[in-house]
């Protein structure tokens, strides 16, 4: 993601730690006697749980990080998604994957060009990069084509396929 998406993340952090601070000044004055805790337990719960709620998107928003490494000893490709300290990982076999395809994302005002590893009927693709230059797109497929002995095709402009068309990612 890019640092201004990250932007967006923001407004649930505030929220999220909005409630959290409140709590947190709630149980102070729990400890240090000036409210009753058999009083503000329900109050606390509460703010504890729509703290966490609201933070934790904001969280995941704002750590997010996607990346693919390939492995040629291995003949492998793990694909990694983390959040934060959360990591989910996917391994895939090289061998699946037969070419490297150059699309767009359809968009007119601004088009990016998505380099995508892809493979044959159900075989789900997988997005390596985009790029506001088709240029540069163009350019680091055929450099991953030559390193993975891969084809790289150029499919920006053609018309999706209707079979595909509800499992691209």
């Amino acid at each position: 993601m890019r640092w201004f998406s990250r932007l967006f993340a923001l407004p649930f952090l505030a929220a999220g730690f909005y409630f959290l601070w409140n709590v947190a000044l709630g149980l102070q004055y729990d400890i240090v006697g000036l409210n009753r805790f058999s009083e503000d337990w329900s109050g606390l719960l509460v703010g504890f749980g729509f703290g966490l709620a609201i933070a934790i998107p904001g969280l995941v928003l704002a750590t997010f990080t996607y990346f693919v490494v390939v492995n040629e000893s291995h003949r492998e490709i793990v694909v990694t998604m983390a959040f934060g300290p959360l990591k989910v990982r996917s391994s895939r076999e090289l061998g699946d994957y037969h070419i490297i395809s150059i699309v767009d994302d359809g968009d007119t005002d601004a088009t990016m060009s998505n380099v995508n590893l892809c493979g044959e009927k159900g075989t789900r693709p997988i997005t390596l990069m985009s790029f506001t230059k088709r240029d540069e797109a163009n350019e680091f497929a055929n450099e991953l084509g030559r390193t993975l002995a891969l084809p790289a095709r150029d499919y920006v402009g053609t018309e999706a396929d209707d079979d595909d068309a509800d499992s691209v990612s």
